[in-house]
């Protein structure tokens, strides 16, 4: 019997990738958007079916997750990918823009968690992977309130999976590096001040730093397959760490005391 694997954010990067890793492996896929309506790329998979989910609306969700609990019995695996990042001088970031990268990355994740667990725990188990990023456990300039995000969806995540383990319900995160996406695209929001050029000099040397970082960097197909392995591996692995250098970054920040780290960031930047 096939299994079942819903997956938000699916109209670009991570998001489509996953879909299509997960339906050339054969599963039935759930993809899910705001605005499915003008998705063509998954027509080509007779196994792959769109629904629209928005995870800032709970109706939404809730409508969306019992529809498909109504044609397909059972969801086996839920990929929480939908989010998107704010970058930029703080100084500048009104309570809407910061309240809506919240609402999105956490609020949106925590909503479709909730209602996974409520389908999952009765069925007698099943998975649910969050999507974090090597920015949920390290930091970089001009991310405050995206990192925030990010440690959030680490902490909370981590602490669930204690209550859920009971129910055979399991939880994993995935920690992507630099990869190619509309994230540093035109789904980018950068933020600074106007009234002052006080940032100016700080913002030119990040972003061409930013820039030969992502000369670089690996396109989403490698985080949809690390997804996959996360899903089938059969271990209760919590953290995957994927594209370069995001492993081999996160495992200096264990070793290398703030001081070092601090330092380490500043050069990287010219700062």
């Amino acid at each position: 019997m096939k299994k079942t694997i819903l997956i938000t954010g699916t109209s670009s990067g991570i998001g489509k990738a996953t879909v299509i890793e997960f339906a050339e492996k054969g599963w039935n896929v759930i993809a899910t958007q705001r605005n499915p309506e003008k998705e063509t790329d998954f027509n080509a998979y007779n196994n792959v079916k769109l629904y629209p989910l928005d995870v800032t609306n709970l109706n939404s969700i809730v409508t969306t997750i019992q529809a498909v609990k109504e044609a397909f019995g059972t969801i086996d695996v839920v990929v929480n990918n939908a989010g998107y990042g704010v970058d930029g001088a703080f100084e500048a970031m009104t309570d809407e823009i910061i309240e809506k990268q919240f609402n999105t990355n956490v609020f949106g994740l925590m909503r479709v968690t909730r209602e996974a667990i409520k389908l999952m725990r009765p069925q007698g188990g099943g998975m649910i992977i969050q999507i974090s990023s090597m920015g949920g456990k390290i930091t970089f300039p001009l991310y405050s309130i995206y990192h925030a995000t990010k440690f959030a969806v680490e902490g909370f995540t981590e602490s669930l999976h204690y209550e859920l383990a009971q129910f055979n319900i399991k939880l994993k995160l995935i920690e992507p590096g630099p990869i190619v996406t509309d994230f540093y695209g035109r789904s980018r929001q950068f933020v600074k001040p106007n009234d002052t050029d006080a940032y100016d000099s700080f913002i030119t040397k990040f972003n061409d730093a930013a820039q030969n970082v992502m000369k670089d960097a690996e396109g989403p197909e490698v985080v949809a397959k690390t997804i996959y392995t996360a899903v089938t591996d059969g271990t209760n692995t919590m953290r995957y760490a994927v594209g370069k250098p995001g492993p081999m970054l996160l495992i200096l920040r264990k070793i290398l005391s703030d001081k070092l780290y601090f330092l380490m960031v500043r050069k990287s930047y010219k700062l």
